[in-house]
Protein backbone atom coordinates (compact mmCIF):
# COMPACT_ATOMS: atom_id res chain seq x y z
CA UNK A 1 0.00 0.00 0.00
CA UNK A 2 0.88 3.16 -1.02
CA UNK A 3 0.91 5.73 2.08
CA UNK A 4 0.22 8.94 -0.25
CA UNK A 5 -2.81 6.86 -0.68
CA UNK A 6 -3.70 5.28 2.81
CA UNK A 7 -5.88 7.03 5.32
CA UNK A 8 -3.53 7.41 8.00
CA UNK A 9 -4.21 10.23 10.04
CA UNK A 10 -1.20 10.40 12.54
CA UNK A 11 -0.97 12.63 15.07
CA UNK A 12 2.38 14.60 16.58
CA UNK A 13 0.64 15.49 19.63
CA UNK A 14 -0.63 13.44 22.07
CA UNK A 15 -4.67 14.05 22.71
CA UNK A 16 -4.92 15.24 26.38
CA UNK A 17 -7.95 12.38 27.40
CA UNK A 18 -5.61 9.72 26.47
CA UNK A 19 -4.06 8.59 29.68
CA UNK A 20 -2.42 5.33 28.81
CA UNK A 21 -0.06 4.13 26.66
CA UNK A 22 -1.65 2.23 24.53
CA UNK A 23 -4.63 5.01 24.15
CA UNK A 24 -2.02 7.55 23.29
CA UNK A 25 -0.40 6.08 20.89
CA UNK A 26 -3.50 4.35 19.02
CA UNK A 27 -4.68 7.89 18.53
CA UNK A 28 -1.41 9.42 17.73
CA UNK A 29 -0.79 6.26 15.16
CA UNK A 30 -3.79 6.62 13.41
CA UNK A 31 -5.78 3.18 14.70
CA UNK A 32 -8.74 4.54 16.19
CA UNK A 33 -10.67 7.74 16.69
CA UNK A 34 -13.25 8.30 19.30
CA UNK A 35 -17.06 8.20 18.27
CA UNK A 36 -18.57 8.14 21.74
CA UNK A 37 -17.77 7.64 25.10
CA UNK A 38 -16.14 4.07 25.02
CA UNK A 39 -17.05 3.96 21.34
CA UNK A 40 -14.73 3.50 18.42
CA UNK A 41 -13.72 3.78 14.98
CA UNK A 42 -11.41 1.60 13.79
CA UNK A 43 -9.56 3.09 10.94
CA UNK A 44 -7.67 1.07 8.60
CA UNK A 45 -4.25 0.58 10.17
CA UNK A 46 -6.11 -0.74 13.49
CA UNK A 47 -8.13 -2.43 11.92
CA UNK A 48 -5.56 -4.41 10.10
CA UNK A 49 -4.32 -5.26 13.44
CA UNK A 50 -7.50 -6.55 14.83
CA UNK A 51 -8.56 -8.65 11.93
CA UNK A 52 -4.59 -10.57 12.10
CA UNK A 53 -5.50 -10.84 15.84
CA UNK A 54 -8.92 -12.25 15.29
CA UNK A 55 -7.18 -14.67 12.88
CA UNK A 56 -5.13 -16.35 15.18
CA UNK A 57 -7.62 -16.76 17.90
CA UNK A 58 -10.09 -18.42 15.26
CA UNK A 59 -7.40 -20.67 14.54
CA UNK A 60 -6.14 -21.73 17.35
CA UNK A 61 -10.04 -22.00 18.84
CA UNK A 62 -10.53 -24.44 15.86
CA UNK A 63 -7.53 -26.20 16.20
CA UNK A 64 -8.89 -27.03 19.78
CA UNK A 65 -12.20 -28.80 18.19
CA UNK A 66 -14.38 -25.30 18.77
CA UNK A 67 -16.81 -24.91 15.90
CA UNK A 68 -17.46 -21.56 15.03
CA UNK A 69 -20.62 -19.84 14.29
CA UNK A 70 -22.28 -16.28 14.10
CA UNK A 71 -24.89 -15.19 16.82
CA UNK A 72 -26.73 -11.78 17.09
CA UNK A 73 -25.50 -9.03 18.99
CA UNK A 74 -29.32 -7.97 19.59
CA UNK A 75 -30.96 -10.96 22.17
CA UNK A 76 -34.16 -11.25 23.56
CA UNK A 77 -34.65 -10.32 27.23
CA UNK A 78 -36.97 -13.35 27.72
CA UNK A 79 -33.75 -15.75 27.62
CA UNK A 80 -32.46 -13.65 30.36
CA UNK A 81 -35.06 -14.32 32.42
CA UNK A 82 -34.81 -17.41 31.79
CA UNK A 83 -31.88 -17.86 33.42
CA UNK A 84 -32.62 -15.47 36.04
CA UNK A 85 -29.62 -13.25 35.02
CA UNK A 86 -32.19 -10.40 33.68
CA UNK A 87 -32.14 -8.35 36.49
CA UNK A 88 -29.32 -9.54 38.15
CA UNK A 89 -26.79 -8.04 35.70
CA UNK A 90 -27.31 -4.43 36.63
CA UNK A 91 -26.79 -1.68 34.65
CA UNK A 92 -23.71 -2.63 32.66
CA UNK A 93 -26.52 -3.87 30.63
CA UNK A 94 -28.13 -1.88 27.43
CA UNK A 95 -31.87 -2.84 27.62
CA UNK A 96 -34.18 -1.91 24.40
CA UNK A 97 -37.53 -2.26 23.41
CA UNK A 98 -38.85 -2.32 20.20
CA UNK A 99 -41.72 -0.91 18.38
CA UNK A 100 -43.86 -3.48 19.31
CA UNK A 101 -42.97 -3.38 23.23
CA UNK A 102 -40.64 -6.42 23.64
CA UNK A 103 -37.56 -6.11 25.43
CA UNK A 104 -34.39 -6.96 24.01
CA UNK A 105 -30.93 -6.37 25.00
CA UNK A 106 -27.51 -5.84 23.57
CA UNK A 107 -26.12 -8.38 24.35
CA UNK A 108 -22.75 -8.13 26.87
CA UNK A 109 -22.12 -12.05 26.93
CA UNK A 110 -23.95 -14.84 25.27
CA UNK A 111 -24.21 -18.02 27.50
CA UNK A 112 -28.51 -17.53 27.05
CA UNK A 113 -28.45 -17.12 23.41
CA UNK A 114 -26.16 -20.37 23.15
CA UNK A 115 -27.92 -22.12 25.53
CA UNK A 116 -31.14 -21.91 23.68
CA UNK A 117 -29.19 -22.88 19.83
CA UNK A 118 -28.28 -26.00 21.91
CA UNK A 119 -31.36 -27.60 23.35
CA UNK A 120 -33.70 -26.59 20.39
CA UNK A 121 -30.98 -28.58 17.98
CA UNK A 122 -29.24 -31.42 20.25
CA UNK A 123 -31.23 -34.82 21.56
CA UNK A 124 -28.69 -37.23 22.38
CA UNK A 125 -25.42 -37.99 24.44
CA UNK A 126 -23.74 -39.25 21.51
CA UNK A 127 -23.94 -35.84 19.80
CA UNK A 128 -21.24 -34.39 22.72
CA UNK A 129 -19.00 -33.20 22.96
CA UNK A 130 -19.88 -29.82 21.50
CA UNK A 131 -17.26 -26.56 21.99
CA UNK A 132 -19.16 -23.78 20.10
CA UNK A 133 -17.67 -19.89 19.13
CA UNK A 134 -18.25 -16.69 17.41
CA UNK A 135 -16.30 -13.57 17.18
CA UNK A 136 -18.82 -10.74 17.99
CA UNK A 137 -19.00 -7.44 19.04
CA UNK A 138 -20.75 -6.82 22.84
CA UNK A 139 -21.51 -4.05 24.87
CA UNK A 140 -21.11 -3.09 28.39
CA UNK A 141 -22.62 0.19 29.81
CA UNK A 142 -19.58 0.75 31.71
CA UNK A 143 -20.26 3.34 34.46
CA UNK A 144 -16.96 5.60 33.49
CA UNK A 145 -15.35 4.15 30.16
CA UNK A 146 -11.51 5.21 30.44
CA UNK A 147 -8.24 3.99 29.11
CA UNK A 148 -9.10 3.90 25.44
CA UNK A 149 -10.21 0.43 23.72
CA UNK A 150 -8.98 -1.20 27.20
CA UNK A 151 -12.33 -0.31 28.94
CA UNK A 152 -14.57 0.62 26.44
CA UNK A 153 -18.27 -0.29 26.50
CA UNK A 154 -18.26 -1.89 22.92
CA UNK A 155 -15.41 -4.45 21.94
CA UNK A 156 -14.91 -7.82 20.37
CA UNK A 157 -15.31 -10.68 22.21
CA UNK A 158 -14.24 -14.24 21.23
CA UNK A 159 -16.13 -16.58 23.45
CA UNK A 160 -16.83 -19.94 23.46
CA UNK A 161 -18.91 -22.56 25.29
CA UNK A 162 -18.86 -26.42 25.75
CA UNK A 163 -21.59 -28.82 26.57
CA UNK A 164 -20.47 -31.87 28.29
CA UNK A 165 -22.79 -35.00 29.29
CA UNK A 166 -20.58 -35.08 32.96
CA UNK A 167 -18.54 -33.01 34.83
CA UNK A 168 -15.38 -34.74 33.95
CA UNK A 169 -16.10 -34.24 30.43
CA UNK A 170 -16.37 -30.75 31.20
CA UNK A 171 -13.26 -30.62 32.63
CA UNK A 172 -11.73 -32.16 29.30
CA UNK A 173 -13.61 -29.54 27.63
CA UNK A 174 -11.61 -26.86 29.83
CA UNK A 175 -8.68 -28.02 29.84
CA UNK A 176 -8.63 -27.37 25.77
CA UNK A 177 -9.90 -23.85 26.41
CA UNK A 178 -6.80 -23.44 28.93
CA UNK A 179 -4.24 -25.24 26.26
CA UNK A 180 -5.56 -23.69 23.20
CA UNK A 181 -5.57 -19.86 25.08
CA UNK A 182 -1.58 -20.66 26.49
CA UNK A 183 -0.97 -21.06 22.34
CA UNK A 184 -3.39 -18.02 21.28
CA UNK A 185 -1.97 -15.44 23.71
CA UNK A 186 2.31 -16.87 22.34
CA UNK A 187 1.33 -17.13 18.88
CA UNK A 188 0.26 -13.29 19.35
CA UNK A 189 4.10 -12.27 20.96
CA UNK A 190 2.47 -12.19 24.46
CA UNK A 191 3.44 -13.72 27.67
CA UNK A 192 0.13 -15.14 29.71
CA UNK A 193 0.13 -16.27 32.92
CA UNK A 194 -3.17 -17.94 33.71
CA UNK A 195 -4.02 -17.29 37.59
CA UNK A 196 -6.63 -18.69 39.31
CA UNK A 197 -9.99 -16.24 39.56
CA UNK A 198 -13.60 -15.26 40.60
CA UNK A 199 -16.66 -16.24 38.56
CA UNK A 200 -18.01 -13.14 38.87
CA UNK A 201 -21.63 -12.75 37.29
CA UNK A 202 -20.96 -15.65 35.32
CA UNK A 203 -20.75 -18.33 37.77
CA UNK A 204 -19.50 -20.95 38.42
CA UNK A 205 -17.23 -22.69 40.78
CA UNK A 206 -13.71 -22.92 38.93
CA UNK A 207 -12.13 -19.98 36.81
CA UNK A 208 -9.05 -18.67 35.63
CA UNK A 209 -8.03 -15.48 34.03
CA UNK A 210 -4.95 -15.00 31.63
CA UNK A 211 -2.86 -11.90 32.62
CA UNK A 212 -0.19 -10.32 30.00
CA UNK A 213 2.41 -8.52 32.30
CA UNK A 214 3.31 -5.15 31.39
CA UNK A 215 4.81 -2.28 33.05
CA UNK A 216 2.16 -0.33 32.23
CA UNK A 217 -0.63 -2.74 33.23
CA UNK A 218 -4.27 -1.67 35.09
CA UNK A 219 -3.96 -4.31 38.24
CA UNK A 220 -0.97 -5.88 40.28
CA UNK A 221 -1.02 -9.40 40.17
CA UNK A 222 1.12 -11.95 42.15
CA UNK A 223 2.46 -14.95 41.08
CA UNK A 224 4.70 -18.07 41.23
CA UNK A 225 8.67 -16.84 39.17
CA UNK A 226 8.51 -20.43 37.35
CA UNK A 227 5.22 -19.19 35.59
CA UNK A 228 7.49 -16.79 33.65
CA UNK A 229 9.83 -19.31 32.81
CA UNK A 230 7.19 -22.65 31.55
CA UNK A 231 7.40 -23.43 28.15
CA UNK A 232 4.06 -23.09 25.79
CA UNK A 233 3.27 -26.78 24.66
CA UNK A 234 3.54 -27.52 21.10
CA UNK A 235 2.14 -30.28 19.30
CA UNK A 236 -1.04 -30.54 21.24
CA UNK A 237 -3.00 -34.09 21.32
CA UNK A 238 -6.16 -31.84 22.10
CA UNK A 239 -7.63 -35.39 21.94
CA UNK A 240 -5.60 -37.22 24.51
CA UNK A 241 -4.82 -36.41 28.39
CA UNK A 242 -4.47 -32.37 28.79
CA UNK A 243 -4.42 -32.79 32.63
CA UNK A 244 -0.69 -33.16 32.73
CA UNK A 245 -0.33 -30.00 31.07
CA UNK A 246 -2.49 -28.12 33.06
CA UNK A 247 -1.83 -29.22 36.09
CA UNK A 248 2.28 -28.08 34.97
CA UNK A 249 0.90 -24.78 34.87
CA UNK A 250 -2.00 -24.17 38.04
CA UNK A 251 0.51 -26.77 40.45
CA UNK A 252 2.76 -23.72 40.33
CA UNK A 253 -0.52 -21.28 41.20
CA UNK A 254 -1.60 -20.14 44.63
CA UNK A 255 -4.27 -17.45 44.74
CA UNK A 256 -2.69 -13.77 44.88
CA UNK A 257 -3.72 -13.08 48.48
CA UNK A 258 -2.38 -16.27 49.88
CA UNK A 259 0.90 -15.85 48.14
CA UNK A 260 1.46 -12.80 49.53
CA UNK A 261 0.60 -13.76 52.84
CA UNK A 262 3.17 -16.51 52.85
CA UNK A 263 5.56 -13.92 51.16
CA UNK A 264 5.25 -11.88 53.81
CA UNK A 265 5.91 -14.87 56.55
CA UNK A 266 9.41 -15.26 54.33
CA UNK A 267 7.76 -18.44 53.60
CA UNK A 268 8.44 -18.33 49.52
CA UNK A 269 11.80 -16.48 49.17
CA UNK A 270 12.08 -15.41 45.72
CA UNK A 271 9.31 -17.71 44.12
CA UNK A 272 7.02 -14.78 44.69
CA UNK A 273 6.66 -12.21 41.54
CA UNK A 274 4.90 -8.88 42.08
CA UNK A 275 4.39 -6.87 38.90
CA UNK A 276 1.80 -5.67 36.69
CA UNK A 277 -0.93 -7.04 34.41
CA UNK A 278 -3.54 -6.87 32.08
CA UNK A 279 -6.39 -9.33 31.65
CA UNK A 280 -7.12 -10.68 28.15
CA UNK A 281 -9.15 -14.03 28.56
CA UNK A 282 -11.00 -15.38 31.26
CA UNK A 283 -12.35 -19.31 31.23
CA UNK A 284 -15.20 -20.92 32.99
CA UNK A 285 -16.38 -24.02 34.30
CA UNK A 286 -20.02 -23.27 35.64
CA UNK A 287 -21.70 -26.45 35.74
CA UNK A 288 -25.72 -26.25 35.22
CA UNK A 289 -26.06 -22.51 35.73
CA UNK A 290 -28.14 -22.13 33.06
CA UNK A 291 -28.62 -25.24 31.44
CA UNK A 292 -30.98 -26.63 34.64
CA UNK A 293 -33.56 -23.18 34.46
CA UNK A 294 -33.13 -23.15 30.73
CA UNK A 295 -33.82 -27.31 29.97
CA UNK A 296 -30.79 -28.08 28.09
CA UNK A 297 -30.90 -31.70 28.38
CA UNK A 298 -29.75 -34.54 26.53
CA UNK A 299 -31.38 -38.21 26.33
CA UNK A 300 -28.05 -40.08 28.32
CA UNK A 301 -26.77 -44.13 27.27
CA UNK A 302 -30.07 -44.95 29.35
CA UNK A 303 -32.44 -43.11 27.55
CA UNK A 304 -32.65 -40.72 30.81
CA UNK A 305 -32.93 -36.82 30.38
CA UNK A 306 -29.52 -35.84 31.68
CA UNK A 307 -28.71 -31.59 31.92
CA UNK A 308 -25.68 -31.14 30.34
CA UNK A 309 -22.43 -29.40 31.93
CA UNK A 310 -21.34 -26.11 30.55
CA UNK A 311 -18.14 -23.70 30.74
CA UNK A 312 -17.70 -20.46 28.83
CA UNK A 313 -14.67 -19.09 27.50
CA UNK A 314 -13.76 -15.80 26.39
CA UNK A 315 -11.04 -13.40 25.02
CA UNK A 316 -10.73 -9.81 24.61
CA UNK A 317 -9.74 -9.28 20.51
CA UNK A 318 -9.60 -5.48 20.55
CA UNK A 319 -8.55 -5.26 23.97
CA UNK A 320 -5.50 -7.42 22.89
CA UNK A 321 -5.02 -4.51 20.35
CA UNK A 322 -4.33 -2.75 23.70
CA UNK A 323 -2.34 -4.82 25.79
CA UNK A 324 0.19 -5.78 23.21
CA UNK A 325 0.95 -2.22 22.47
CA UNK A 326 1.08 -1.87 26.66
CA UNK A 327 3.23 -4.74 26.56
CA UNK A 328 5.74 -3.76 23.72
CA UNK A 329 6.59 0.38 22.63
CA UNK A 330 9.09 2.40 23.56
CA UNK A 331 9.44 6.02 23.20
CA UNK A 332 9.16 6.56 19.88
CA UNK A 333 6.02 4.22 19.11
CA UNK A 334 4.53 0.92 18.76
CA UNK A 335 6.84 -2.50 18.24
CA UNK A 336 4.14 -4.54 16.67
CA UNK A 337 5.11 -8.32 17.08
CA UNK A 338 5.19 -9.83 13.48
CA UNK A 339 2.26 -12.49 13.85
CA UNK A 340 0.19 -9.26 13.98
CA UNK A 341 1.85 -6.25 12.19
CA UNK A 342 -0.72 -4.26 10.03
CA UNK A 343 1.92 -5.08 7.40
CA UNK A 344 5.25 -6.46 7.86
CA UNK A 345 7.91 -3.73 6.27
CA UNK A 346 8.06 -0.17 5.90
CA UNK A 347 9.62 0.93 2.49
CA UNK A 348 11.27 4.54 2.95
CA UNK A 349 11.72 6.53 0.01
CA UNK A 350 14.26 9.32 1.05
CA UNK A 351 13.85 11.19 -2.33
CA UNK A 352 10.76 10.43 -4.18
CA UNK A 353 12.11 13.45 -7.13
CA UNK A 354 15.24 11.04 -7.86
CA UNK A 355 14.05 8.48 -10.58
CA UNK A 356 17.17 5.98 -9.81
CA UNK A 357 15.50 6.06 -5.93
CA UNK A 358 12.22 5.18 -6.89
CA UNK A 359 12.66 3.02 -9.46
CA UNK A 360 14.77 0.84 -6.97
CA UNK A 361 11.45 1.64 -4.25
CA UNK A 362 9.16 0.09 -7.05
CA UNK A 363 10.93 -2.68 -7.49
CA UNK A 364 11.15 -3.91 -3.76
CA UNK A 365 7.30 -2.73 -3.81
CA UNK A 366 6.43 -5.18 -6.27
CA UNK A 367 9.02 -8.13 -5.13
CA UNK A 368 8.14 -7.97 -1.45
CA UNK A 369 4.11 -7.76 -2.54
CA UNK A 370 2.43 -4.95 -2.49
CA UNK A 371 -0.12 -6.31 0.43
CA UNK A 372 2.77 -6.78 3.01
CA UNK A 373 4.57 -3.26 2.34
CA UNK A 374 3.68 0.43 3.53
CA UNK A 375 5.23 2.18 0.74
CA UNK A 376 6.16 5.89 1.98
CA UNK A 377 6.17 7.43 -0.99
CA UNK A 378 5.24 10.53 0.04
CA UNK A 379 7.06 14.41 -1.15
CA UNK A 380 8.02 14.64 2.68
CA UNK A 381 11.33 14.90 4.60
CA UNK A 382 13.13 12.30 5.83
CA UNK A 383 12.83 13.10 9.33
CA UNK A 384 8.90 12.92 9.28
CA UNK A 385 9.37 9.65 7.62
CA UNK A 386 11.05 7.52 9.81
CA UNK A 387 9.26 9.82 12.97
CA UNK A 388 6.01 8.30 11.58
CA UNK A 389 7.64 4.57 10.75
CA UNK A 390 8.40 4.84 14.20
CA UNK A 391 5.45 5.75 15.30
CA UNK A 392 3.33 2.83 13.62
CA UNK A 393 5.61 -0.15 14.40
CA UNK A 394 5.89 -2.38 11.51
CA UNK A 395 8.53 -5.07 12.23
CA UNK A 396 11.16 -4.06 9.76
CA UNK A 397 12.17 -0.79 7.89
CA UNK A 398 13.68 -0.32 4.36
CA UNK A 399 15.37 2.65 3.87
CA UNK A 400 16.16 3.56 -0.10
CA UNK A 401 18.05 6.76 -0.98
CA UNK A 402 20.06 7.92 -3.74
CA UNK A 403 23.87 6.98 -1.96
CA UNK A 404 22.55 3.99 -1.42
CA UNK A 405 21.25 3.03 -4.61
CA UNK A 406 24.60 3.86 -6.64
CA UNK A 407 26.13 1.07 -4.84
CA UNK A 408 22.97 -1.32 -5.22
CA UNK A 409 22.36 -1.17 -0.98
CA UNK A 410 19.68 -0.24 0.94
CA UNK A 411 19.12 -0.18 4.87
CA UNK A 412 17.41 -2.04 6.65
CA UNK A 413 16.47 -1.47 10.41
CA UNK A 414 14.89 -3.86 13.38
CA UNK A 415 12.24 -1.96 14.57
CA UNK A 416 12.32 -4.13 17.85
CA UNK A 417 16.06 -3.47 18.27
CA UNK A 418 16.89 -0.51 16.69
CA UNK A 419 19.82 -2.69 14.68
CA UNK A 420 20.64 -1.15 11.39
CA UNK A 421 22.55 -2.88 8.78
CA UNK A 422 23.49 -2.07 4.72
CA UNK A 423 22.26 -5.16 2.37
CA UNK A 424 22.23 -4.98 -1.33
CA UNK A 425 18.50 -5.04 -3.22
CA UNK A 426 18.48 -8.39 -3.67
CA UNK A 427 19.58 -9.66 0.11
CA UNK A 428 16.51 -7.31 1.26
CA UNK A 429 14.12 -9.36 -0.90
CA UNK A 430 15.68 -12.73 -0.12
CA UNK A 431 14.90 -11.78 3.44
CA UNK A 432 11.90 -10.48 3.68
CA UNK A 433 10.10 -11.87 0.77
CA UNK A 434 6.81 -14.06 2.43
Amino acid sequence: MRLSRYFLPTLKETPAEAQIVSHRLMLRAGLVRQHAAGIYTWLPLGFAVLKRIEQIVREEQNRAGAQELLMPTIQSADLWRESGRYDDYGKEMLRITDRHERDLLYGPTAEEVITDVFRSNVRSYKDLPKILYHIQWKFRDEVRPRFGIMRGREFLMKDAYSFDLDTAAARRSYNQMFVSYLRTFDRLGLKAIPLRADTGPIGGDLSHEFIVLADTGESEVHCHRSLLEMSVPEGVDYEGDLQPVVDAWTGLYAAADEMHDAAQEATLGDALVTARGIEVGHIFHFGTKYSAPMGAAVAGPDGEPVTVVMGSYGIGVSRLVGAIIEASHDDNGIIWPESVAPFHVGLVNLKVSDAATSAACESLYEGLGRERVLYDDRDERAGAKFADMDLIGLPWQLIVGPKGVAKGMVELKNRATGEREDISTESALARLAG
